[in-house]
Order: C-alpha cells, then structure tokens, then sequence
C-alpha cells in the first residue's frame, strides 16, 4: 500500500516517535484532565501506549492484516489504569480519536489521484481499528470501575473492618479470613507530582496508592485487605505460613520503588483475632520509626525494643526527660549530642556532620557534662543519655499517626 508514493506502513513506523510528541502536545492542549496529569505519567504510561498504538496502526496496514484482541491487551490494560486513577472515560476515548486523526493526516497528506483505492484500503483499516480500540478500551475501563465499586462496598472491606475491630469472623458469604496475616502498618512520603495544583495532585495519589497495592497483591497472590490513603494505612496481608523477614522487607522496598516515594512501614504476622492489637502496635512503631529520624524502610518490635519501651507513657518519662533540662534551651548543644550518639561517639565523624571543627564538638560535650552532670565517656551516664533523649521525643510529639492509619 503506498499514498504520496511511499509505503504507508514503513513511513507511519519511522514517524511514530514524533507523532507521539505530537498526540501528547495536543492531549495536553485540548483536553484539560492530561494537562493535569502528572508529568511523570505523561513522559511515561501515556506516550508508551500511545507509541505502542501508533506502531499497531502502522503493522495493520503494512502487513494488512486484522488487530487481534491479543494486540489490544496494553490498550486494555492501560484503561484500567486510568479508571483506578479516576480518569473520565470521556477523555480516554477522545485521545484515542486524537490519535487516529493526527496518524490519519500525516499518512495521506500529498496523495496522488491515482491512489485513491489506497487512501480507501487504508481509511477502511483505520475505521475498524478505532471501533475496535473504542469497544476494548471502554469495556476495560467499565469491568474496573465495577470491580472498583464491588470491592469497596463488598465481602473484602467488610472482612478488613471486622478484623480491625477483632468481630466474630463466622460469615455465609464473602472470603474467609486466612490461618495468618502479615499485619503492616505503611507510612508513605508524599510524590512530588501530589503537590501540584489541581486535578493532576488527586491522580498522582491514587497511582501512588494503586502501585503500592499492586506490589502487596503480586505477594499475597490476591488482592490484600488494605485501607490505604495518600499518607498512608493499614495493610492485611494473607498468608498461610509466617514469611521469612527478608522477604517482607523486600517487599516494602519494592512498593517503595514502584510508587516513586519512600515507604516508613512495621509489621507483625498475627492470627486474626491478634489483628487488632498489631495494627494498635505497628501504628505506633510507624510513628516511633518516623519521630526518632530512622531510615525508611520496614521495621519489627525488636527493632526499636529499647525506644518503644522507654516512649510507654510511665511516671518516669518526664523525670527521664528531665536529665538533659539544663541544656533544653540550648539547642546546639542537644543536637551536638544526639549527632554524636548517633556516630557512635566518634569526634570527627561528628564534626564531619555538624560542619565544625572536631575540638567544637569536644568542647560541648565538656558543656553538656558540666550543665548535666552526665558525660557520655561513662558508660553508665551513656544508658542515662540514650533513655533521656527516647523520653524527650515521646514528650516533644504526641502520638498522631493511629488516627491517620486507622
């Protein structure tokens, strides 16, 4: 098939990459949700299918042959996609015309008279192509939707909800509650694109929420029982046997990883009627984690033993907290030794992350043990520093994160 005396297939196929910088300019232009979305999303899942649609119109014609509901899987899949993100239907299908068109033009622009039973082969391949794309694309996004709905209001969150109130379990229909559940409580850092101006900061949320869910359910095998908001939540996932940790951190790493943003998470593997005490327990090791500047990552009760034990609200928290009170108003002074705690007492590499010079750093810690009367050079003055810092930062920020993940 030529028009303009060129193979039509061969010249659509070398034209793809800047057609897809042109069907992208014009879906940001002319339709005002894309102009929203992330910029992330459109230099990626968006120019991706819409490069992969452009090089299936382009086989169609050379090699004149029919679209397969298999060569429409990504076209499917990607609808689905955007229902999870709340993408209206509307503008899906818009872009695909958008498409359509601008591959339309560029192929029959300059064709000679004597071409026109190419021009109609290759309007007709076209036609059958966009009612194929319109009849795939909207009956995915309609069957995720219904799943999305079902799932909402269905067996699922009435399951997750009478787990993490601990009611009876003995229900007709519905899933059943497993033998165990990895109980995980996941704090997520906001994704650059959430801070964005207008619709475009919803769509970066639930992508980042849809992507951490894909991870947990890619694990379980099934979809996990999850509550999960921008911020963060809750997490209930299936097993039959308690996982290895390792696997459960490489687990959280890999969400962290798929959702671009980094993931603060504690877990425990519970029979279901200890549910609602380990998510009590891993909300508050969550917000321990996040209070006392560890890494992000996953995080178990022995982990932070020591820090949980000594935050539990007692009558000798404050008189803990009390031991660095000479030095409460002098902030340098308690950053100095938190820093230097925190680099195991070495002087330089303390100084290295203060920016000072290493006989600075020796002359606070002279200071802090003249105002305190505790020296961090005495081991027994060193557990007394190390619990009065754990106590001041219980005191300093109450517990927040229950009612979030909650």
């Amino acid at each position: 098939m030529r028009i303009a005396g060129r193979p039509v297939g061969a010249h659509l196929r070398a034209r793809v990459p800047g057609l897809t910088r042109l069907v992208v300019a014009r879906l940001r232009g002319e339709l005002p949700v894309y102009a929203e979305l992330p910029g992330e999303q459109i230099a990626g899942d968006i120019a991706d299918i819409v490069q992969y649609s452009l090089r299936l119109f382009a086989d169609a014609i050379e090699y004149r042959r029919p679209v397969t509901d298999t060569d429409l899987a990504r076209q499917r899949d990607s609808a689905a996609e955007r229902a999870e993100e709340g993408v209206p239907l509307d503008a899906i299908l818009s872009a695909y015309q958008i498409g359509i068109a601008l591959c339309w033009q560029e192929i029959t622009a300059g064709a000679l008279p004597e071409e026109l039973p190419d021009v109609q082969e290759a309007t007709e391949r076209m036609l059958v192509l966009q009612r194929q794309l319109t009849s795939a694309v909207s009956a995915a996004y309609l069957e995720a939707r219904q799943i999305l709905d079902s799932q909402e209001h269905g067996g699922r969150h009435a399951l997750l909800a009478a787990l993490l109130a601990g009611d009876p379990l003995e229900r007709p229909t519905g899933p059943r509650p497993a033998a165990l559940y990895v109980a995980m409580t996941l704090a997520l850092d906001t994704h650059p694109d959430e801070s964005m101006d207008g619709p475009g900061a919803g769509i970066a949320s639930r992508r980042k929420i849809r992507r951490v869910r894909s991870v947990l359910d890619r694990f379980t095998g099934e979809p996990a029982l999850t509550a999960l908001d921008h911020p963060g939540g809750t997490a209930l996932l299936p097993v039959s046997a308690e996982p290895p940790w390792g696997e459960l951190c490489d687990l959280v790493a890999r969400a962290a990883h798929a959702a671009g943003v980094w993931i603060t998470a504690a877990a425990a593997v519970v029979e279901p009627a200890a549910v609602p005490s380990a998510v009590t327990r891993t909300t508050e090791i969550v917000d321990l984690v996040r209070r006392t500047g560890r890494a992000p990552g996953l995080y178990r009760l022995s982990d932070v033993l020591l820090d949980y034990q000594l935050s539990r609200p007692s009558a000798a928290l404050a008189a803990l907290a009390g031991l660095l009170g000479p030095v409460e108003h002098k902030p340098e002074l308690l950053h100095t030794l938190e820093t230097y705690l925190d680099h195991g007492l070495d002087r330089r590499g303390t100084a290295a992350a203060l920016h000072v010079h290493p006989n600075t750093v020796d002359y606070r810690v002279r200071q802090i043990a003249r105002l305190t009367g505790l020296s961090p050079a005495r081991p027994s003055d060193l557990r007394h520093i190390s619990a009065a810092l754990v106590a001041r930062r219980a005191l300093e920020a109450p517990t927040q994160l229950a009612e979030n993940y909650r």
